[in-house]
C-alpha cells in the first residue's frame, strides 16, 4: 500500500506547509518537520482517560440487522494538561484490551466461492458464500472472522455427507470474530461452508464502501469498492482474514448492466441476471493461492486504456468515464514496468492481466490488490496540459511501488503483520530503483535521500520512536505500524543493505527467496537467510541490529595525518533528537562504513564493517590537501559528526561542487540536526547555507527549503520573524533570478533530460520567494494570476502551486473567494488538491476560519480535508492555533469520518488535547516530544540567531 506521500517532491511548487507537506518536504502517514512545531513551548504531562458505556459492552447472540449499525461505542473525552519544568515522562492511562488470539486452526479454507451483489442506491449488499474447508479436529463450531456483517443462514456439507445448519452464531464485536455452533461435531475432512449474509456499503473508505462521483453531466453517483489491507476483507464477507490463511477465490459480482465490474482476475462469463433484467452476473476466473487483504472488486462507470507488457501481461489503466486519455502516462510506466521487475526478479508475473483503476474516494495513496491495484486519482492520472511535473513524477513512484508488491508481497506474503515492514520497506525501496530505470532524468535517489531516508532519521531519532519490525498482537495495533519507520526507514536499511552486498548477490538472493517461498508466507528471517546465502556476508547479524531496535548511531569522525596516510579515529553512539545517548546501556550497531576522497568522490575508497563501539582505520595515499568523506552517497542509515577541521576541509567541496549532490545534501542535513540537537549552534548552519548560493540542484535546494521552513516556524515564536524571511529571500533570490518565470522547451516530459528539474527547482523556488515576501516575486505573480483568472495567460502546471500560494500569503478576502470559484470549477482532482493545499497561506483570522470552514465542507473530499487542516496549522502561529481548536471542536465529526484509520493520525499531530482513544497514545506522545525538542531548542539558540541575523544587515566597517 501507498500512503499518501504526495511527496514534497510532488508539491515543492508550492513551498508547501502543513498537514501533508512542508516547505520542501512532504510526507504519508507522519508529519512534516513543521507542522511538528505545533503550539505549546512548554513540558507537559497528558493523562488520558477513556470512558465506554456500560451498555455498550455487548456480544450478539443472535443474527440482528443494523441499518445503520445501532451498537457503537461512544468515547467520553477528556484530557488533563499539567505543566512540569523538568519532567520529560508522559504519562497514559488506558483500558486494557483483552489478550488477543489467533484464529483456531481446526478447519481452514481452501477455496472461497462469493458472490456479491451491491445496491448503489440503498447502499447494501448482499452475499453468498460457498468456502471449500478442510476440518483437522473434530468440532463442533467454526471460528471466522466477521465485522459490520449480519448473518442470514449457515450450514456445512461434508464431502458426500448430508447439509448440517448451524444453531446459532456469537459474535465476537471486539475481536471482529463469529462462532458459528453447530448440533453435532465436525469430522476431519473436506466440506462445504455455506453462508448467506448481508451488509452495508458503508462511506468510511474501509472494507466494501461506497465511492462518490460526478458524471460528465454533473450527475452524483456511486461506485462500490473495496479497501481490504489490513484487515477489513472481514467486513465484505465472512473470512479467515490472516495473512497465513491463505486459499483461491471463485469471484462472482451481480450488478447493474451498464456498469463496469472489475476483480482480481480477468472475466470469464458476463449474462443477464434472471432474477432483474437490469442486472448482469459476471464471473471472474479462479485465482492464485492468495490472502484475503489482497482481495478487490470494483463496480463503476470507467474508461480504459489497454496495453500489453514485452512478456504479455495485458494492462488496463482505468478512469472516471471521458478522462482515458490521463491514463496514458500511468499505462506507459505500468508496461515498462513489469518487464523490469520480471528481470529483476527473475521471476515472471503470474497473473494474465493486471489493471489499475481510479477511485474518487480513497484513504490510501494506492493499494496493491493482486491483479487489480486501485489509486487515488491523483497517483494515478495525468493530464498532459493540467498535470505538473511533480505529479508526473509522483504517478511513476506509485505506479512502481504497487507493482513490485506483485511479488513481493502478494505472491510471497508475511506471515504475520509483524513483519508487514518488509513488503512496506521493500516496496518504497525498488520503486525508486525502477523510476530510475525508467526515467533517468529524473535524478530519483537523490530525491530519495529528502523525500525517505531524511525523513526517517529525524522520526527515528524521537523517544518515542520505535523498531522497524514490531511485534503485533492485536490487528488493530497494524495501523499504528504503517508509519515512516515502516516505509522511509524500511527503504532505507534496505537500500544500504543493496549497497553492503552489492546488486548482483541481492538480486541472486531476492530470486531464492521468491523460488523458496511463491504462494506461501515468508518472515523477515527467511529474507536475511536467502541474502545470506547468496553474498556469503553476516546479513542476519547485521540487519538485526537495524531492524530490532529503535534508533541509529551518530559516527563521530577525527583525523591525523601521518606521511601520506590519513588515519582515522571513528566511533558510534545513538543519536537522539535532545543529544547524544548518555548512560552506560548504550546500544551499537553493526554499521557499513564507506569512506571515499576528493580524489574520486563517487567511489568508495575504503570500506569496512563497524561491529564495536570505536575503531581506527587507514587511509592510504591521502594526501594532506585531500579531503575525506564518509559515506559517500548518503547510503548509511546514521548521522555523522566530523571534527572541525575535516568539517571546515569539505567546504570547497559544496563550494566547487566537487562533492557529489547527495553528499552536499546529506552534510547539510545532518548539520541541521545536530544544531537542533543542540551538539552545534544553529548559526554554524546557517553559515554553511550561505555556501550553497550557486547551488545548481533541485534536491539539495528541496532539503533547504525545508529546513529553513523548520527554522522559520521555530522563530515565528519571536520577534525576529522577519529576520529569517530577509535571510530566506537573499539565499534564494540569485536562482531565482536564473531560472526565471519562463519554462525552457522539454521541461516535465520525459525527453527533456534536465528540464524536468528545472522545473521542480522554478516552482520551489518561486514559491519560498513568493511566501518570504520577496516583491519582485509577489508583483508577477499577482500579474499572472489576473491573467489566468481572466483567461488571458493560462498558468503552466508546473507555477500555478508557487502562484497560488504566494497570492493568497498576501491576500485579501477577494483573492480567497477567486481561489475558491477556482476550486469549484477545477474539473480535475489534481488542481483541486493543488489549491486545497496552498489555502491556509491565507493570514487574516476570520479568512483562516473559513478555510477550516471549507475542509469540513462537501467541496472537499474526506481524504483531502487533512491536508485543507494541515496547510493552516503548517501556515504560521495563528494558523497553528485555530487548527488546533478546530480540530478540538470538530473531533466527533473527524472521528466518526475516519474511524481510527491512519488520516486520523494525521490530525492528531495538530493537536494534544481532547483525545482518548489508547491506540492514538503514541502519536500523541510523539508530538508532545517535538514541542519540546522545539521549546529547549529556540530557548538554547534563539540569541545567538538573532545576533548573527542582524549582523548580516549591519554596514561593513
Amino acid at each position: 500500500m501507498t500512503y499518501l506521500h504526495e511527496s514534497c517532491s510532488s508539491q515543492q511548487a508550492a513551498g508547501c506547509f502543513g498537514g501533508l507537506e512542508v516547505d520542501g518536504r512532504t510526507v504519508a502517514g507522519n508529519i512534516c518537520k513543521d507542522c511538528m512545531l505545533l503550539v505549546l513551548g512548554r513540558r507537559v504531562t497528558l493523562s488520558l482517560v477513556k470512558r465506554l458505556h456500560p451498555q455498550d459492552s455487548v456480544l450478539l447472540t443472535k443474527p440482528i440487522f443494523l441499518y445503520p449499525r445501532t451498537i457503537k461505542f461512544r468515547l467520553i473525552h477528556s484530557c488533563t494538561v499539567f505543566a512540569s519544568a523538568t519532567s520529560r515522562n508522559y504519562t497514559d492511562t488506558m483500558p486494557e484490551r483483552r489478550p488477543f488470539v489467533r484464529l483456531p486452526t481446526d478447519v481452514y479454507p481452501v477455496n472461497y466461492g462469493l458472490c456479491l451483489k451491491p445496491d448503489l442506491i440503498d447502499f447494501t449488499f448482499e452475499g453468498k458464500l460457498e468456502a471449500i474447508v478442510e476440518v483437522t479436529l473434530a468440532t463442533n463450531q467454526i471460528v471466522m472472522n466477521c465485522a459490520d456483517i449480519d448473518i442470514i443462514t449457515a450450514s456445512f456439507v461434508p464431502e458426500g455427507g448430508e447439509e448440517i445448519n448451524a444453531t446459532g452464531f456469537n459474535y465476537q464485536n471486539e475481536d471482529e470474530k463469529v462462532t458459528l455452533s453447530f448440533p453435532s461435531a465436525l469430522q476431519k475432512g473436506s466440506g462445504t461452508l455455506k453462508i448467506d449474509f448481508v451488509g452495508e456499503l458503508n462511506d468510511k473508505m474501509k472494507g466494501f464502501y461506497r465511492s462518490k462521483y460526478a458524471t460528465p453531466a454533473g450527475e452524483i453517483r456511486y461506485a462500490a469498492v473495496t479497501q481490504f489491507e489490513a484487515t477489513d476483507a472481514r467486513r465484505a464477507f465472512p473470512c479467515w482474514d490472516e495473512p497465513a490463511i491463505k486459499a483461491t477465490f471463485d469471484i462472482s459480482l451481480i450488478v447493474p448492466k451498464e456498469r463496469v465490474a472489475l476483480s482480481n482476475m480477468n472475466v470469464i462469463d458476463r449474462k443477464p441476471y434472471p432474477e432483474d433484467d437490469n442486472l448482469v452476473e459476471v464471473k471472474f476466473a479462479t485465482t492464485p493461492i492468495m490472502s484475503t487483504y489482497l482481495v478487490a472488486f470494483v463496480i463503476g462507470e470507467y474508461d480504459f486504456v489497454e496495453g500489453q507488457s514485452s512478456d504479455g501481461v495485458t494492462v488496463r489503466v482505468y478512469t472516471p468515464t471521458g478522462k482515458a486519455e490521463q491514463g496514458k502516462f500511468a499505462l506507459e510506466v505500468a508496461v515498462k514496468t513489469l518487464p523490469f521487475y520480471k528481470e529483476y526478479f527473475s521471476v515472471p508475473y503470474p497473473l494474465p492481466k493486471i489493471d489499475l483503476i481510479a477511485i474518487a474516494d480513497f484513504a490510501a495513496g494506492a493499494m496493491e490488490n493482486w491483479g487489480l491495484v486501485t489509486y487515488r486519482e491523483t497517483a494515478l492520472l495525468i493530464d498532459p496540459k493540467n498535470s505538473c511535473s511533480s505529479s508526473r513524477q509522483w504517478v511513476a513512484l506509485v505506479v512502481g511501488h504497487e507493482l513490485a508488491h506483485q511479488w513481493f508481497g502478494n505472491l510471497v506474503t508475511m506471515e504475520w503483520w509483524t513483519h508487514l515492514w518488509l513488503n512496506e520497506g521493500f516496496a518504497s525501496w525498488i520503486e525508486y530503483l525502477c523510476v530510475d530505470h525508467c526515467f533517468p532524468e529524473y535524478d530519483i535517489w537523490t530525491q530519495f535521500v529528502s523525500a525517505d531516508y531524511t525523513r526517517a532519521l529525524d522520526l527515528d531519532a524521537l523517544d518515542n520512536s520505535h523498531p522497524i519490525e514490531v511485534n503485533v498482537g492485536h490487528p488493530s495495533e497494524v495501523d499504528e505500524i504503517f508509519d515512516a519507520i515502516s516505509y522511509s526507514k524500511g527503504a532505507s536499511v534496505i537500500r544500504m543493505l543493496h549497497n553492503y552486498i552489492g546488486d548482483e548477490d541481492f538480486r541472486k538472493g531476492m530470486h531464492s527467496y521468491l523460488l523458496k517461498f511463491q504462494h506461501k508466507n515468508a518472515a523477515t528471517e527467511d529474507l536475511w537467510d536467502c541474502l545470506e546465502q547468496a553474498s556469503g556476508k553476516p546479513v542476519a547479524q547485521v540487519m538485526s541490529s537495524w531492524t530490532k531496535q529503535m534508533g541509529f548511531p551518530i559516527i563521530v569522525v577525527d583525523q591525523e595525518q601521518q606521511g601520506d596516510d590519513r588515519i582515522l579515529k571513528i566511533s558510534q553512539k545513538k543519536f537522539c533528537a535532545s543529544g547524544p545517548h548518555e548512560g552506560e546501556n548504550c546500544p551499537n550497531w553493526m554499521v557499513p562504513i564507506s569512506i571515499c576522497t576528493s580524489e574520486d568522490p563517487a567511489c568508495s575508497k575504503l570500506s569496512v564493517l563497524l561491529d564495536s563501539p570505536e575503531t581506527t582505520l587507514t587511509v592510504k595515499n591521502a594526501s594532506p590537501h585531500q579531503w575525506v568523506k564518509i559515506n559517500p552517497g548518503t547510503v548509511g542509515f546514521y548521522r555523522i559528526q566530523y571534527s572541525s577541521a575535516m568539517l571546515e576541509s569539505l567546504l570547497p567541496g559544496i563550494r566547487d561542487l566537487t562533492l557529489l549532490p547527495v553528499d552536499r545534501l546529506g552534510l547539510q542535513n545532518d548539520l541541521f540536526s545536530l544544531a537542533r540537537a543542540g551538539m552545534i549552534s544553529t548559526v554554524e548552519v546557517l553559515k554553511l547555507m550561505e555556501a550553497f548560493v550557486n547551488e545548481p540542484n533541485y534536491t539539495v535546494w528541496s532539503d533547504l527549503s525545508c529546513n529553513l521552513g523548520v527554522l522559520s516556524s521555530l522563530l515565528s515564536h519571536t520577534e525576529f520573524h522577519e529576520e529569517i524571511q530577509e535571510f530566506i529571500r537573499d539565499l534564494f533570490t540569485p536562482i531565482g533570478l536564473k531560472l526565471g518565470w519562463e519554462c525552457k522547451q522539454g521541461e516535465g516530459e520525459p525527453p527533456g533530460v534536465g528540464g524536468h528539474l528545472d522545473a521542480l527547482l522554478r516552482g520551489l523556488v518561486l514559491g519560498k520567494l513568493g511566501k518570504a515576501g520577496h516583491k519582485p516575486t509577489l508583483e508577477e505573480a499577482r500579474r499572472r494570476f489576473k491573467d489566468h483568472v481572466e483567461g488571458k495567460q493560462i498558468l503552466s502546471a508546473d507555477l500555478r502551486s508557487p502562484v497560488y500560494l504566494t497570492v493568497l500569503k498576501h491576500g485579501d478576502s477577494a483573492t480567497l473567494e477567486t481561489m475558491l470559484k477556482l476550486h469549484k470549477q477545477a474539473d480535475m482532482q489534481e488542481e483541486k488538491n493543488r489549491i486545497e493545499r496552498v489555502l491556509g497561506a491565507i493570514s487574516a483570522p476570520d479568512l483562516i476560519q473559513k478555510v477550516l470552514t471549507f475542509a469540513l465542507s462537501e467541496d472537499v473530499r474526506p481524504q483531502d480535508t487533512v491536508s485543507v487542516i494541515g496547510g493552516v496549522a503548517g501556515s504560521s502561529k495563528h494558523g497553528r492555533k485555530a487548527a488546533w481548536k478546530f480540530v478540538k471542536d470538530n473531533w466527533e465529526e473527524l472521528h466518526n469520518r475516519y474511524q481510527g484509520g491512519f488520516l486520523i493520525s494525521r490530525l492528531i499531530k495538530l493537536s494534544v488535547d481532547g483525545f482518548a482513544i489508547d491506540k492514538m497514545a503514541a502519536e500523541v506522545k510523539q508530538c508532545c516530544e517535538n514541542i519540546l525538542l522545539n521549546a529547549a531548542w529556540l530557548k538554547r539558540d534563539a540569541d545567538d540567531i538573532h545576533q548573527y541575523l542582524l549582523q548580516r544587515k549591519a554596514p561593513p566597517v
